[in-house]
C-alpha cells in the first residue's frame, strides 16, 4: 500500500535521509572528538616527557639519574597505569632492560615497535603490565656528559582515553536518538499539515457529489488552487452538458409529441379500421417516446454530480396527486419518512420511479397503501423505499413476468404496462434494485434501493 501513499512516501524518504545523515554526522563527532582526546592525552604525555628529559643526567661515573614521580605519584604506585623508562645504547656484556625506569613499571619493560634517530619522536600504542593498553610518546636524546643517545619512553593507560570517549559515544547516541524522534515527529507533523489541502479538497469533492455544495471553494495553496479551479471547471461544465441534453430532450419530446397529438385528433374524428390502427399506433409510439425520453432524462441525470432530492417533499406532492385520483375508491396512503434522508438524484427521476410503484399499488390496493423510507445501512450510503398495498399480491411465478416491458396481468386494470419497466431501467441507471416481496399488509412489497446523498 505504501508506494501509492504520499504520506508515507514522504514520511519515509525524509526518516530515511535523516537517519542517514545523523548516523553520518554522529560518525564525524565521535571521530572528531576521539582525535581531540587523543591530541589532548598526547599533550599530557609530552609535558611528563620534557620534565622526564630535563629531570635527567648522567654522573661523573657515566651512570644515568633522573628524578622518579615527576610531580605525580601514578609514577610510584605499581602497575598503576602511568610509566616511564629511560634505555641507553647497549655495548656487549650490558645487561638487559633499561638503564632508568618508574617505580610504577617494577620489573617490566615497555616495548616500543619504532626505530628512532637522534632527536626523533614516535607514538603509538602497545601493550603493558598487567594487561593495559598504553599510549607512549618516545624520544631519543643525547645528554651531556655521554656520547651515547637514550631513549625517552612515556606511557599512559587509554583507559581514561576510552572512558571518555565511551561517555561522550553514550550522550551523542541518546542525543542523536531524541533528535531522531523530534525529527520523526515534526516530519510526520509537517507532511500531514502540508497534504491536508488535498483533504479538504476530496471533502469538498464529497459535498458536491452529495449535494451539500455545487462548487469547490476556499482559499488552497498555490500548488493547489490549479488543480480546484480545473475541478470546479469541470462541474461547471458537467452542470451545462446536462442543462443541454434536457433542452435537447424537451425539444425532442414536443416535436414528437404535437404531430402525434394532430394525428391522433384527426384519426378521432374518423371511422373505420384505419382510424383505429392510427390510434393504435399513435398511443404505441407515445408511450414508447415517454418511456426513452424519461430513460434518456435519468441517464443523463445520473452522471451529474451534486444532484440532490428530498424524498419528503417529492412523497407529499405524490401523495397529494393520488389521493385525488383514487378519492372515490378510498384508497388511504400512509408515508413512514426517517429524518436527514436524501435521495442521490434528480427529483423528476425520484417522482418517476415511486410514482409509477405507487400508481399501481393505488390501482391494485383495496383500501391501504404505505410507503416507508429508511436507510439500508450508513457504511453504502444507502436508502431503501418500500411501497406496500393491502390488495391481491402477485404469485412468485409472476413477479419475472411482471417486470417485462408492457406485460399486464389484468387488461381489466387501466395502463400501459410500461410503469414497472421504466422504473427498473432508471433504477438500474442509478446502481440500484428493484424487488417484489409479499407486504406485510397482505399485497405487493416494491421496494428501491437507491444511493443515498450524504448529510
Amino acid at each position: 500500500m505504501w508506494p501509492r501513499s504520499l504520506a508515507i512516501r514522504l514520511i519515509v524518504g525524509a526518516a530515511a535521509w535523516s537517519i542517514i545523515a545523523l548516523a553520518a554526522g554522529g560518525f564525524v563527532l565521535s571521530s572528531v572528538f576521539r582525535d581531540s582526546v587523543v591530541r589532548s592525552f598526547d599533550a599530557q604525555l609530552n609535558v611528563y616527557l620534557e620534565a622526564l628529559i630535563a629531570d635527567s643526567e648522567v654522573r661523573p661515573d657515566g651512570k644515568l639519574t633522573a628524578q622518579t614521580d615527576l610531580g605525580d605519584p601514578r609514577f610510584g604506585q605499581v602497575f598503576s597505569g602511568w610509566y616511564w623508562q629511560i634505555e641507553g645504547a647497549k655495548g656487549v656484556g650490558a645487561p638487559p632492560g633499561p638503564d632508568s625506569r618508574s617505580r610504577s613499571l617494577w620489573d617490566e619493560t615497555i616495548d616500543i615497535d619504532s626505530d628512532l634517530e637522534s632527536g626523533g619522536i614516535a607514538r603509538g600504542y602497545t601493550q603493558g603490565p598487567d594487561q593495559q593498553t598504553l599510549r607512549y610518546i618516545a624520544r631519543q636524546i643525547s645528554l651531556p656528559g655521554s656520547g651515547l643517545p637514550f631513549t625517552f619512553v612515556l606511557a599512559g593507560d587509554t583507559a581514561v582515553i576510552e572512558g571518555d570517549i565511551r561517555r561522550f559515544d553514550t550522550m551523542l547516541y541518546w542525543s542523536f536518538a531524541i533528535l531522531a524522534v523530534g525529527l520523526l515527529i515534526a516530519l510526520f507533523v509537517l507532511v500531514r499539515l502540508g497534504l491536508s489541502p488535498l483533504n479538504r479538497v476530496s471533502e469538498a469533492l464529497a459535498a458536491i457529489r452529495s449535494g451539500r455544495a455545487d462548487r469547490l471553494t476556499g482559499d488552497f495553496p498555490l500548488e493547489i488552487q490549479p488543480l480546484a479551479d480545473e475541478l470546479n471547471s469541470l462541474v461547471e461544465h458537467n452542470a451545462a452538458l446536462l442543462e443541454r441534453a434536457r433542452t435537447h430532450v424537451g425539444n425532442l419530446a414536443h416535436s414528437l409529441k404535437t404531430p402525434l397529438s394532430i394525428l391522433k385528433n384527426d384519426a378521432d374524428t374518423q371511422t373505420g379500421p384505419f382510424a383505429q390502427t392510427v390510434n393504435r399506433q399513435a398511443d404505441t409510439m407515445k408511450r414508447q417516446i415517454d418511456h426513452y425520453l424519461s430513460r434518456a432524462r435519468a441517464a443523463a441525470a445520473s452522471h451529474v454530480l451534486g444532484s440532490r432530492t428530498s424524498p419528503e417533499e417529492a412523497l407529499s406532492a405524490l401523495t397529494r396527486t393520488l389521493r385525488k385520483m383514487y378519492a372515490e375508491r378510498g384508497v388511504e396512503i400512509e408515508t413512514h419518512i426517517q429524518d436527514d434522508l436524501s435521495f442521490r438524484g434528480e427529483q423528476e427521476d425520484f417522482e418517476e420511479m415511486v410514482g409509477n410503484l405507487m400508481d399501481n399499488a393505488c390501482k391494485w390496493a383495496r383500501t391501504q397503501v404505505r410507503v416507508t423510507v429508511q436507510p439500508v445501512n450508513t457504511e453504502t450510503r444507502r436508502l431503501s423505499i418500500s411501497v406496500e398495498d393491502d390488495g391481491p399480491g402477485l404469485p412468485p411465478e409472476a413477479k419475472e413476468e411482471v417486470m417485462k416491458r408492457g406485460a399486464r396481468l389484468d387488461e381489466s386494470v387501466p395502463g400501459t404496462g410500461l410503469g414497472l419497466s421504466i422504473v427498473r431501467d432508471i433504477v438500474e441507471l442509478y446502481g440500484g434494485q428493484l424487488t417484489l416481496e409479499e407486504s406485510a399488509l397482505g399485497g405487493l412489497n416494491a421496494t428501491l434501493i437507491l444511493p443515498a446523498a450524504g448529510t
